[in-house]
């Protein structure tokens, strides 16, 4: 019998590996998690509740946009969106509770609902006893990562957890933080009523993207919404100003100072992984930059494995779930004394930018990343508004671009930043798993279907090729 206790079970990646090894004969499980309710970040504080106030706010957009539409304009009724959202969140985290508990019930599942800590290497204090199992899987997920800043603790915020359950919204605000957080929450705010600015450290946003989408992105956000976005402008200090709003004094490209004022500051600078309460401190991990081998094993404690957020890799709800099934058979694998597998996925993110209305998507290379590859490739690209469908349905802004191989024309990545863009991300995620030829795939819409966008970029490589 070998046991394996699992610290963060409530969680996508908790719950991924309880799932692997729950039917598996001669292993033990012990569930643990404190969580209250409990149902995992993504469910109660991430993509789960953040696509259901998008969607508020996207439909408000949409009606805005459209001349063709008369009458009064709507509000987004925060008290109705938050009472929506909070109802079915509920109901996605019990059941994913319910499934934790069902496991609960077998002969070889214990779980405890409490806080774990390390006393020793793989000794465990959960409430008032300590358990010592043959392996620990800590999936513990992430924690807001708050700048340190200097006046950070002399000012309040709003993290996007408090957006999301906000009732009233400011008139004005400030964003520090225009990754994946503050590119979905940034339109909301502004669809709601807030004027904001937006402090971006680069050029554009969307570090993963080649230049002209980040570049379309705020082309979008700029003529759309009530906000100005900083570029290549850094955070120096805040405080607090006499009317109870928030002064930022900030850095430009030049070197030059200046100062922002707004009603409130929200805080969207990601997240960093949820390890302070875990006392690897009395055992031989020291959680560091690359603590974590692609086994999905601790690089001090080879019986440990740590998935999700809190390794620090990829923080992204369905890497979490398959390097919860990598760490179940390696673990397997371990104990039998078998070569481990090493987690590697194909890259495939969508930001829900523009409220997902125009969402950006990308699947395997870009064309950037590719020349970092030093690969061999074709690389075509088409504006949204270059295929008629866009404009019938009064989506016309963004773009999409592909990657194939100059040889054998094999499909190496896809970048679109348009409307359906999150939709065809699994078609393309098909193509370049699958490393098919363009030159094989059907580019037979039917019109008007927004994968046109996808059929033009096909015969654009496949005449290249």
């Amino acid at each position: 019998m070998v046991h394996v206790a699992i610290i963060g079970a409530y969680g996508s990646a908790g719950t991924a590996v309880a799932g692997e090894l729950v039917d598996e004969p001669g292993v033990e499980l012990t569930l643990i998690d404190d969580g209250e309710p409990g149902g995992g970040l993504c469910i109660l504080r991430g993509c789960m509740p953040s696509k259901e106030v998008l969607s508020a706010a996207a439909h408000r957009f949409q009606a805005r946009h459209d001349h063709r539409l008369d009458g009064d304009l709507p509000d987004v009724d925060l008290e109705s969106v938050v009472e929506t959202k909070n109802e079915h969140v509920s109901s996605f985290a019990e059941h994913r509770r319910g499934a934790v508990h069902d496991m609960a019930e077998r002969d070889n599942v214990e779980f405890i609902h409490d806080t774990a800590r390390f006393v020793d290497d793989r000794v465990i204090r959960v409430g008032d006893q300590t358990i010592e199992p043959d392996y620990v899987v800590v999936a513990t997920g992430s924690v807001l990562n708050v700048p340190r800043l200097p006046g950070m603790d002399d000012v309040s915020f709003m993290s996007s957890a408090d957006v999301l359950d906000a009732t009233e919204l400011p008139e004005s605000g400030i964003v520090m933080g225009f990754g994946y957080v503050g590119m979905e929450l940034v339109p909301y705010l502004a669809e709601a009523g807030t004027s904001l600015t937006v402090v971006e450290h680069d050029d554009r946003p969307i570090d993963e993207a080649d230049a002209p989408f980040g570049d379309a992105a705020l082309d979008i956000y700029e003529e759309n919404w009530d906000l100005e976005v900083l570029r290549n402008t850094y955070e120096q200090r805040i405080e607090p100003t006499a009317d109870g709003g928030v002064r930022l004094f900030v850095e430009d490209e030049d070197g030059e100072e200046h100062a922002h004022e707004a009603d409130e500051l929200f805080v969207f600078t990601g997240r960093r992984p949820n390890v302070d309460r875990l006392g690897f401190e009395e055992t031989a991990i020291e959680p560091s930059e690359g603590w974590v081998d692609d086994t999905m094993q601790a690089r001090d404690d080879d019986r440990v494995f740590v998935v999700g957020d809190v390794n620090g890799k990829e923080p992204i709800l369905h890497v979490a779930k398959e390097q919860g099934f990598t760490a179940a058979d390696n673990i397997l694998a371990h104990q039998q004394g078998d070569s481990l597998t090493r987690y590697e996925n194909v890259h495939h993110h969508v930001i829900f930018s523009g409220l997902g209305v125009y969402p950006f998507a990308r699947v395997g290379h870009s064309k950037e990343s590719a020349e970092e590859a030093g690969l061999d490739f074709v690389h075509v690209s088409r504006e949204a508004s270059d295929d008629g469908v866009f404009k019938t349905k009064d989506v016309p802004e963004g773009r999409a671009s592909l990657v194939v191989d100059a040889n054998d024309g094999t499909v190496l990545g896809y970048q679109g930043l348009h409307y359906h863009a999150d939709v065809m991300a699994k078609t393309m995620q098909v193509a370049v798993e699958m490393e098919l030829d363009v030159r094989d795939l059907p580019d037979r819409a039917y019109h008007p279907t927004t994968p046109e966008i996808l059929d033009g970029l096909f015969r654009d490589a496949a005449a290249q090729l």
